[in-house]
């Protein structure tokens, strides 16, 4: 908690973000900065009070937009990222590799605590049941001095569930399911053990994570955790906190096998090694990880 990071376990109004709710609330602030604060924003965005509230929590926890003082004043932007990600690469976020960077950036905020980031970065689990869940952020929320009511944390943690696994377990919807339930379940992350109690974690393969967006998060891991040096053991890189490995639930073939692919994408910049039987990974140079974005996007010519 020395890092000053402020935790919050709620402010999602029990909604999780549906289809279209990143993309209106980024290109609401882009065109009015104050939209948030005002009075119309229910006519402006199309939606009840409360899912202004949500669309605005969604925006700020997954970084596309950032909150900041205009003359003491509160005020919000689109963040640079968002810029890029939303009114250039991909607007409608059709793309899979748009909703695993959304993932990322939701699970990593440096900024904001979630029972997200706590699941996907610290949770060492490969299943649990929503009362373990409870108890689990009960435990940390005591350890670090934190308010919060169980009964509150229990909707929060259902929210949570309903980011990543729908109601009956499967990630393939009706279209009008889709249109209520969080983009994310494509991803299909977090799955229902037929008995409907107990979740697991999807470790493994994940086919539809491009290496681009699998460099973008191994280069904020290393400027993150390397602060005097660029050598990073795998074994951190696969389970260490908020880490590449534990954010996307990767088995270690299919980590390494990343780190190959990275390695050729940046022409070196990342290495594989292995002394002694230690694997390693290092980082020759600083790269580029929104160049690679853009060139995955096909925004920029391929060189």
């Amino acid at each position: 908690m020395g890092n000053g990071k402020k935790y919050k376990f709620s402010g999602h109004q029990t909604f999780v973000f549906r289809h279209g709710w990143l993309e209106k609330g980024v290109r609401a602030v882009d065109q009015c900065p104050g939209v948030f604060l005002q009075e119309n924003a229910l006519v402006r965005l199309g939606v009840g009070k409360n899912m202004v509230e949500s669309i605005k929590h969604w925006c700020l926890v997954t970084q596309l937009i950032e909150e900041y003082r205009d003359d003491g004043a509160q005020a919000f932007r689109v963040s640079d990222l968002g810029k890029k990600l939303l009114l250039k690469w991909d607007p409608f976020l059709e793309d899979d590799a748009s909703l695993w960077l959304v993932h990322w950036l939701l699970v990593t905020n440096p900024h904001v605590g979630t029972t997200w980031q706590l699941m996907f970065g610290e949770f060492f689990r490969p299943d649990f049941s929503k009362r373990e869940v409870v108890e689990y952020v009960l435990s940390f929320a005591a350890k670090h001095s934190l308010r919060v009511q169980e009964s509150s944390l229990a909707r929060d943690i259902d929210c949570f569930i309903r980011t990543y696994s729908s109601s009956n377990g499967s990630s393939k919807q009706t279209l009008a399911e889709e249109t209520f339930d969080c983009p994310l379940l494509a991803l299909d992350l977090v799955q229902l053990y037929p008995d409907g109690e107990i979740y697991r974690f999807a470790i493994g393969p994940k086919p539809s994570l491009p290496a681009e967006v699998m460099a973008f998060a191994l280069g904020e891991y290393f400027d993150r955790t390397q602060k005097s040096g660029n050598t990073l053991n795998v074994q951190e890189c696969l389970y260490g906190t908020n880490s590449p490995g534990q954010v996307f639930k990767l088995d270690e073939n299919s980590l390494l096998q990343y780190i190959e692919e990275i390695a050729a994408l940046t022409r070196g910049d990342v290495l594989l090694d292995e002394t002694a039987g230690l694997k390693q990974i290092y980082r020759n140079r600083p790269f580029d990880a929104c160049r690679l974005l853009s060139r995955y996007y096909g925004k920029e010519t391929r060189k």
